[in-house]
């Protein structure tokens, strides 16, 4: 993926997180998880954190739906399956979760039936490959 890709998802991810006014350790330990499954190396991450250091969450949130129509359709709903996990991750997902998610797959352009669909399907693909490993 690219580096456009992985800054939008740090952005929307970061909107999100602060979204509903809590931060649980299961969402910081979801976005350790993005990091690495996207492989987003330290320093990018160092960077990103420093470039929003006293910015307005709205202008967060813009550069993150600027940067991930950048991106192919393909990325941008890899995006929004990460985002969708890591509202779920929390164990509830909130309206204002899911009032930012929906606000967001429209900036995108990308329907939310499908990311629903995807991380359905990513889920399953998971679970399937730990049984697996596991016999």
């Amino acid at each position: 993926m690219t580096t456009t890709y992985q800054l939008g998802l740090l952005h929307i991810v970061y909107t999100l997180i602060n979204v509903d006014g809590r931060i649980d350790e299961r969402e910081i330990n979801s976005l350790q998880k993005i990091q690495e499954e996207e492989e987003i190396d330290s320093s990018l991450f160092r960077e990103f954190s420093r470039s929003i250091v006293g910015a307005d969450k709205n202008e967060i949130y813009r550069r993150g739906v600027e940067l991930l129509n950048a991106c192919n359709e393909e990325e941008r709903l890899c995006a929004f399956v990460h985002l969708f996990r890591l509202a779920e991750s929390d164990a509830s997902i909130s309206l204002d979760e899911v009032r930012h998610l929906l606000m967001a797959t429209k900036g995108v352009k990308i329907d939310f039936e499908d990311v629903i669909m995807s991380a359905h399907l990513a889920a399953v693909q998971l679970g399937g490959s730990r049984n697996s490993a596991a016999a």
